[in-house]
């Protein structure tokens, strides 16, 4: 597409953006499945370390294993966590069987993944949905384990939670989010953005397109999402508020993925968007892949402006360092006026 016609698709967006009315949609009255929710977490409960995709080094082990302690948790861990096959930590057999047996034993209550990197994706054919459903617990990480959380919500209906992994920056913010969603629960939970400039958000909040809407939780990194579409564990987005994030990807690759989810319908009846923080997501300044680019808000605004549905950019999740908890398959809110997300019921018992 021509940059004057690209343009001109913006600023159509735009308007129409500008004259939504600002309303709930009619495409949030999708009625939901049924879901299990896990029980909440309490200090001295016991979390188990899981790596799903990518080894970590000892390093990281230690620094995992201090982290949880300092969220007043216990840690338990199989010698699985520390094996290393390629870019992989074990085989995928042994992935699926390190998680399989941390969701059935009786002694564990949560379960982190250390990190995300690749992999996961390759061990969902060999996970036990069944025994997952039987057994609910927490189970967090974000990232790669996106595709975790998709086959779970898909095969076991359990509600699991899109936040940080164990190597991940504990801020002060960050924990307070984990603790309002996993150890305090509330009937309502406003998420009020990071103001703390830690998130590397050029843009702030941004309004693509105005609304309110309710829908399930659904989504996470969108390289992962995108590469889902077509297999036996992608899930339906209807009546959804899509939540996406992404790093490291030029904006002709969030272009692209964008529009693989457009062309397979993904948003044809969803609520509405909520984009996290798309980190170091611009041209490649040093070596660009081409000589003329858009901007990461250009792309948005263009693949994302007409949905006709509520779209804000911005939100404290992804690859950074003030991250929300967010419960995939949990009711929350989406407010273009307040430019905030609502979860809109307790994710945990």
């Amino acid at each position: 597409m021509r940059r004057r016609n690209f343009i001109k698709t913006i600023s159509a967006a735009s308007v129409a953006a500008a004259t939504f009315p600002k309303s709930f949609s009619d495409k949030s009255n999708f009625k939901s499945k049924s879901l299990i929710k896990p029980a909440r977490l309490k200090n001295g409960d016991t979390i188990a370390l899981v790596t799903p995709g990518s080894y970590i080094t000892q390093q990281e082990k230690e620094e995992s294993i201090k982290n949880l302690y300092d969220l007043g948790f216990r840690v338990t861990y199989s010698d699985r966590l520390m094996q290393k096959n390629g870019y992989f930590s074990a085989i995928d057999e042994e992935r699926a069987a390190d998680l399989n047996e941390m969701f059935e034993r009786q002694d564990v209550q949560g379960i982190m993944c250390a990190r995300g990197g690749y992999g996961c994706a390759r061990i969902l054919p060999y996970l036990d949905y069944d025994l997952i459903g039987n057994n609910p617990k927490v189970l967090i990480g974000f990232s790669d384990v996106t595709a975790l959380q998709y086959a779970i919500y898909k095969n076991s209906s359990l509600i699991t939670f899109h936040g940080p992994v164990s190597i991940s920056t504990f801020s002060s913010f960050s924990v307070r989010n984990f603790n309002n969603v996993l150890l305090n629960p509330t009937f309502e939970l406003e998420l009020l953005n990071s103001t703390t400039g830690n998130n590397y958000n050029p843009y702030g909040i941004t309004v693509i397109s105005e609304g309110i809407a309710e829908g399930e939780l659904a989504g996470g990194n969108l390289s992962i999402v995108a590469s889902l579409i077509g297999t036996k564990y992608d899930i339906d987005f209807s009546g959804k508020i899509i939540f996406l994030e992404e790093f490291i990807e030029e904006p002709y690759r969030i272009d692209r993925m964008l529009t693989q989810m457009i062309q397979a319908g993904k948003f044809e009846n969803a609520a509405g968007v909520a984009l996290g923080v798309f980190k170091l997501c611009e041209p490649n300044k040093t070596n660009p892949s081409f000589n003329g680019s858009f901007s990461l808000m250009d792309v948005l605004k263009d693949r994302l402006g007409n949905l006709g549905v509520p779209v804000l950019y911005g939100l404290s999740f992804g690859h950074v360092a003030d991250k929300f908890t967010l419960p995939f398959g949990s009711m929350a809110e989406i407010n273009t006026q307040t430019e905030r997300l609502k979860l809109l019921d307790a994710a945990v018992t």
